[in-house]
């Protein structure tokens, strides 16, 4: 039995870094909004403490995604973290706050999304910012977004950015600003101690709003369409089916995995795959689940020579951007410093340590997101394909002989007990190939299965509309047609800024 539900201007489906801003910006405009979340309320401490992000992985907050046995990495199946409660994965992330660089939206624009260049999205996002420094010519005060600076440094995250320094990499003081490539310290959503999800930052200042209604453990099964126009989506909820009517539009932010499932569950997608499936085809929009990808890295683990202070931060304090080749306009390579130690899959874990991150931005390998069955409630199939392309081994690899020069040098001298990953036995240029392959995982950065383009295999438009379907729109991570040069919320919190002036200057 399907229980109706009273109608509002717009639903919007997922709470987090896109759909947060959303909901805001449209209550702002006095549109009613009902917001529906998969997971539960963000009442769980280790939330909102910027220490307590490893404690969330597996935990009932995390989708805790597998993907598919990976064919270029040892037939190995990926853990891959989501966030399942209010704010989403900005409520699970390391709250590091990054935007890539300028060619990566310019190369946006080039392919045909128009109006997604760099000078386009950069008002965008800060208009969302309420950054430490105040306004400038890169950041923006006022918004609803808090970043912060790392003031007090764990000395561990301070011998990082030395040895960079010593090795020749220029030393930056924002990621986000003139030249985002060389070491320094992150600016994170991080206000008095207290992490600042996009729920907590847009949504919760308007929670008591009666325009607004939120619904939590709330699983979507499907988008409602009559002739040709999606009028709400079905979703379950306490063990019954309902339906959220939207007057004006639906917006899927359910992430790169969510938005994807929810088309294809419609009958949006690909013809063939839906039959195999059994799904009754709607609209055939080839593109969907497509183009699925993400940041790799592995972990260059080290044991230390003693206990390590506890940080003050994220325990993601420092980072490096630089290129395998000088010559490209923007970096291709995000090594990233842990004070902790984020084990390498299949190798030992030191009591104490610390964890260089050799990691890839630019990676040119694309797989698949897939229905296992027209279950609502199954896991989708994901098939991101890593390593498949020899640029990204072969730039992994690099990252990797640059975080043991990093990792061998003085600034690191009174911590550093031994490597343990990939250790001493990895040699050759061949020994770290097979190391990437056994132990390469995820930046947790996923993108790219509702590709926005103009081509037949785009899924919406550069204005975010589903083609072929009226009065429905994606907007998240998954509309990226490639991942920008850096970790992913902000540049999904800037779509859902996007999104919103997209959904206002229609209604």
């Amino acid at each position: 039995m399907v229980e109706p539900r009273a109608e509002h201007d717009f639903v919007v489906v997922g709470a987090g870094s896109a759909g947060s801003v959303i909901v805001r910006r449209l209550l702002d405009a006095g549109h009613s909004v009902h917001v529906l979340e998969a997971g539960p309320v963000d009442d769980d401490e280790r939330v909102h403490s910027p220490q307590g992000w490893p404690l969330l992985l597996q935990s009932p907050l995390d989708w805790a995604a597998m993907t598919v046995p990976q064919k270029h990495a040892n037939n190995r199946s990926l853990f891959w973290p989501r966030g399942k409660v209010l704010g989403g994965s900005s409520s699970l992330n390391g709250m590091i706050y990054i935007r890539g660089h300028r060619s990566d939206y310019d190369a946006w624009a080039y392919e045909g999304c128009t109006g997604w260049d760099w000078d386009s999205v950069l008002p965008l996002f800060k208009r969302s910012e309420d950054h430490v420094d105040g306004e400038s010519a890169w950041h923006g005060k006022g918004g609803p977004l808090p970043v912060s600076r790392i003031t007090e440094p764990h000395p561990t995250a301070t011998a990082f950015v030395e040895a960079a320094i010593a090795l020749g990499h220029e030393r930056t003081d924002d990621f986000n600003g003139d030249d985002m490539v060389g070491v320094g310290f992150n600016h994170a959503t991080v206000r008095d101690g207290r992490r600042m999800s996009a729920w907590q930052s847009f949504v919760v200042p308007v929670r008591d709003s009666p325009s607004l209604t939120v619904t939590t453990g709330a699983r979507v099964h499907r988008v409602l369409l009559e002739d040709g126009r999606a009028v709400g989506v079905e979703y379950a909820a306490e063990g019954r089916l309902h339906r959220a009517h939207a007057a004006a539009e639906v917006v899927l932010s359910g992430g790169v995995i969510g938005s994807a499932q929810a088309l294809l569950l419609s009958g949006i997608g690909p013809a063939a795959h839906l039959r195999e499936v059994g799904v009754d085809i709607a609209v055939d929009l080839p593109g969907v689940g497509e183009n699925l990808h993400d940041h790799l890295l592995v972990s260059n683990v080290y044991e230390a020579s003693r206990p390590l202070p506890p940080g003050k931060a994220n325990l993601l304090e420092s980072q490096l951007f630089t290129s395998t080749d000088p010559r490209r306009p923007g970096p291709d390579l995000q090594p990233l410093f842990l004070h902790l130690v984020y084990p390498a899959e299949s190798y030992p874990v030191p009591e104490h340590g610390y964890t260089i991150a050799p990691g890839i931005v630019r990676p040119l390998s694309r797989g698949t997101l897939r229905l296992a069955s027209a279950d609502p409630e199954a896991a989708p199939l994901l098939d991101p394909n890593v390593l498949a392309e020899r640029y990204d081994l072969e730039a992994l690899v690099d990252a990797v002989e640059l975080c043991r020069e990093i990792g061998g040098q003085r600034a690191f001298d009174a911590w550093r007990k031994a490597e343990v990953a990939p250790g001493p036995e990895a040699r050759t240029r061949d020994d770290l190939r097979e190391y990437v392959r056994r132990a390469v995982g995820t930046y947790h950065h996923q993108v790219g299965t509702c590709r926005m383009g103009q081509d037949n295999l785009a899924v919406v438009d550069p204005e975010l509309r589903v083609h072929g379907v009226q009065g429905l729109r994606v907007a998240d991570a998954s509309i990226m047609p490639s991942v920008p040069s850096g970790n992913t919320n902000a540049p999904s919190i800037m779509i859902g800024e996007k999104a919103s002036d997209l959904l206002l200057a229609a209604s």
